[in-house]
């Protein structure tokens, strides 16, 4: 009984489940059926919604295309009767200018017709002037016969008289002529002239160029003094028998004198104070071999010199040696003038000088850079030294302008060149400049020059220098051809001839040096 209780329960119980299920699954359908009827409500409202906004958007689009049509016929209207009116009014054009060119036409056919006539009138005034022509030849060749025989003479020969007699009017006429320009050309030459040589004096602003025969050599301290002099002096004893220059160590604060006539001698023993005093070995050993090497330097300074004066004047393809000998100027004076300030000043004058004449400014300014250049040639000739110079220049092909220049700038030789006057006149500008020379210095310098070659003129003498300004001669002899007592001669004999040769003020002491060298070497 229990067990079919349970089991009718439990049937129950599955059979009210399976109710509910269905009861469930009718219930969803129901509900699926109700919104799938929503959902196609709403899709055919959208749909309709949809057609309709379709429909809207087509109206505009076909409204807007309308419009657009109409806007484009509207200005294709408009650009088709632009271009309707222009090519009316190129019509219209084209249609005057048709006219204005019959018009012309016709009027160039009424000219040639004009010009037609024209020509016959002058072919027919042609014929009448031949036939007057012909009786005037008549009328003048009858003339001439009478003429001729009135006078007796041909009409060549009147012909010929005529023009000699007019020849010689104008001749006398153009003489006249000449004469009165040469004569207001001479009134106004001198006027010019004088104008041109200030104008030239005053844009040259140049230094006095006066040559002193002394050379400061500045040190630092006084203490250098003692080392330059040396024990005994024997250090100052060789720096100036191997110079030939006197120097002075006196009071002065911290500088020696050096003096001497000669600069190059003056610059070489400046130069050798200043490497001893920098390396600081001072023994006369050491001043031997510096002034050696000084010396064989000095010819490097030269050629640099003369190089840098080349380059500061703009002067170009001057030869080698001709640069060579521009250095050496700035070691020559002439009237206690410096040479190459002369020369560099000369060169500046000659260059603005043939500016302001229209003339080649730069051949005057070569010309005069190389004026005195004759006295720098080492070799003693006894021609002039402007045609030394102009040899030189001839040597060294300079222009046949320049070296006429050189050779007459103190009237050796006839000047040929306009530039030669221009040399001429600037040397003496610069050589006239108040305070550019000396008279005396000139004369004492070729008094000491002469005073050392009367020294060299004996045998055995090797060196000869001139100190305190000539009152002295040092004389430098070969040890081992003059002996202790022909050198003791040899100061006789010399201040014997000095007596003889020259004129001199005071006294001049004549110092003989022989120094016996004993060298050998270890090897």
């Amino acid at each position: 009984m229990t067990t079919t209780i349970i089991l009718i329960s439990l049937i129950a119980l599955v059979a009210s489940g399976v109710l509910s299920t269905v009861i469930g699954n009718f219930l969803y359908k129901r509900k699926l059926a109700k919104r799938k009827s929503e959902v196609e409500e709403r899709s055919q409202l959208i749909l309709k919604e949809a057609e309709i906004a379709a429909e809207n958007i087509k109206k505009d689009k076909i409204i807007e295309a309308k419009e657009k049509i109409l806007k484009m016929k509207s200005e294709f209207e408009e650009e088709a009767n632009k271009k309707k009116n222009i090519i009316i009014s190129n019509e219209q054009k084209i249609k005057q200018r048709e006219q204005t060119l019959s018009k012309e036409i016709e009027t160039l056919k009424r000219k040639e017709t004009e010009i037609d006539e024209i020509k016959q009138d002058l072919l027919q005034q042609n014929e009448i002037i031949k036939k007057r022509r012909e009786e005037l030849e008549k009328f003048n060749q009858q003339k001439v016969k009478i003429l001729e025989d009135i006078s007796k003479l041909t009409a060549e020969e009147a012909r010929e008289q005529l023009i000699a007699s007019l020849r010689d009017e104008a001749q006398s006429k153009a003489s006249s002529y000449i004469k009165d320009i040469v004569e207001q050309a001479k009134l106004t030459a001198t006027k010019e002239a004088k104008k041109i040589v200030i104008d030239t004096i005053q844009r040259t602003a140049t230094e006095h160029a006066i040559e002193n025969c002394v050379s400061i050599f500045n040190i630092e301290s006084d203490d250098v003094k003692g080392k330059i002099i040396g024990r005994e002096g024997r250090n100052i004893r060789a720096l100036e028998a191997a110079t030939g220059v006197e120097i002075i160590v006196d009071d002065t604060p911290e500088a020696i004198i050096i003096s001497g006539f000669d600069p190059v001698r003056r610059e070489i023993a400046r130069l050798s104070l200043h490497r001893l005093v920098q390396d600081g070995r001072i023994h006369p050993a050491r001043i031997e071999e510096i002034v050696a090497k000084t010396t064989k330097n000095i010819e490097d300074e030269i050629i640099e010199t003369g190089e840098r004066t080349v380059i500061d004047l703009g002067i170009h393809g001057l030869h080698p040696e001709l640069v060579k000998m521009v250095g050496r100027m700035r070691f020559r004076s002439s009237y206690g003038q410096n040479l190459l300030q002369h020369s560099r000043e000369v060169a500046n004058l000659c260059s603005i000088m043939a500016t302001e004449l229209g003339l080649n400014a730069k051949q005057a300014k070569r010309a005069g850079l190389l004026h005195d250049i004759g006295k720098v040639w080492p070799e003693e000739l006894e021609k002039p030294h402007a045609i030394v110079g102009m040899e030189l220049a001839q040597k060294y092909k300079e222009h046949p302008a320049i070296c006429n220049a050189i050779g007459a700038h103190h009237d050796e030789i006839e000047m040929t060149s306009i530039i030669s006057p221009i040399v001429q006149a600037c040397d003496a500008i610069s050589g006239a400049r108040p305070g550019a020379r000396r008279e005396v210095m000139e004369q004492y310098i070729k008094r000491l020059k002469e005073l050392e070659e009367l020294g060299l003129a004996f045998d055995g003498v090797e060196k000869c220098y001139a100190i305190q300004a000539g009152r002295e001669l040092r004389v430098l002899v070969d040890a081992e051809n003059v002996s202790d007592e022909k050198a003791n001669q040899l100061s006789f004999d010399i201040s014997q001839k000095i007596e003889r040769d020259m004129q001199y003020p005071g006294q001049i002491k004549v110092t003989v040096i022989r120094e016996k060298r004993a060298v050998a070497y270890a090897k």
